[in-house]
């Protein structure tokens, strides 16, 4: 009998047919985000991001689905407590984006450092003036979760020669670029040192709200955020009240902790807030790259292997294992 595959996410009529065509084994059947509830409970494999509430009790029960595939990095729409309970195996496209999550990255952190908001301002009024800007060459960056994501903007920042300090839970394999890779559990350890923050760590249970005002405390003053995460990482309030009081010189936010970002928040009308609607891994060649991988992995399934990217549903990434010596 096929593989029932149910996708969820924003694919043509032949994106559909080539994931179709890569085994005679599966039924491909495209339910979007107005069908994926119910879809969903006839599947054997999910692929996708459902942004609609899903009746994950319910799958759990009763027991068909056995493997989702998200079409993001970010697994918080899908690691719900029955699944991470459940038996279903969890793979992500976890790195297949870094390179435009990097890129966002050099947005946010250049349109901070030299100000490019406060001349967009001014430009709208056609005022040609000079204004200050700040210096990023010389900077201590510290980047909070080194997986893939981490790993790619730590190797773009690499030819500027800033001080690269980093932390992950799986502090190992540490490259000749980066001065120090800690432990995540040790992260007070380096906050004092860093003049620019970058997030690139999932959404769990431990990091949820990790950057809140006792972290923005020991940061040093006229230090800069800059969050490729996930917006629930940083408690916002905290956020505006170092933004606001000047202990903290800007910051670039791809993410916010209710999205979208409510129309009277302080952050809009700040000139040193650089902020993108999550657009970090945007790509015009998103959901092609997305349909190969996941054809691939589909592929690897089949043959009874384990599909690439396997997260740990409780820490919602990748493990990595520590290599041998």
């Amino acid at each position: 009998m096929k593989k029932r595959v149910v996708l969820c996410f924003p694919v043509t009529h032949e994106q559909v047919a080539e994931l179709d065509a890569c085994s005679d084994d599966i039924e491909v059947v495209n339910a979007g985000q107005t069908g994926i509830a119910h879809e969903i409970l006839n599947a054997d494999i999910f692929v996708g991001h459902a942004k609609v509430p899903v009746p994950w009790n319910q799958v759990v029960r009763q027991g068909r689905l056995k493997w989702i595939q998200s079409s993001a990095a970010g697994l918080d729409h899908c690691l719900q407590p029955e699944v991470i309970d459940s038996d279903i195996v969890v793979s992500s496209v976890s790195g297949l984006f870094a390179n435009q999550v990097a890129e966002q990255t050099m947005a946010l952190l250049f349109g901070v450092y030299r100000s490019s908001l406060t001349f967009f301002r001014a430009s709208e009024k056609r005022e040609f003036v000079r204004r200050p800007t700040l210096d990023f060459h010389g900077q201590t960056v510290g980047i909070i979760g080194f997986g893939g994501n981490g790993r790619r903007i730590a190797e773009v920042l690499a030819p500027w020669g800033n001080r690269i300090l980093a932390t992950d839970k799986y502090p190992w394999d540490k490259p000749d670029y980066v001065e120090r890779l800690i432990a995540a559990d040790k992260l007070n350890r380096i906050l004092p040192e860093i003049d620019c923050m970058i997030l690139s760590v999932p959404l769990n249970d431990e990091t949820r709200g990790m950057i809140n005002r006792e972290a923005l405390s020991k940061m040093k003053a006229g230090s800069v955020i800059i969050n490729v995460a996930r917006g629930p990482v940083v408690k916002e309030a905290d956020l505006i009240d170092a933004l606001s009081s000047g202990h903290l010189g800007g910051a670039g936010l791809d993410v916010v902790e209710v999205e979208p970002l409510h129309p009277t928040s302080p952050l809009w009308t700040m000139d040193n807030v650089v902020i993108s609607p999550h657009v970090g891994a945007q790509s015009k060649y998103r959901v092609p790259d997305t349909i190969r991988f996941v054809a691939a992995n589909i592929q690897r399934y089949l043959r009874g292997e384990e599909p690439l990217n396997v997260v740990d549903k409780h820490l919602g990434y990748p493990a990595r294992k520590k290599p041998c010596v």
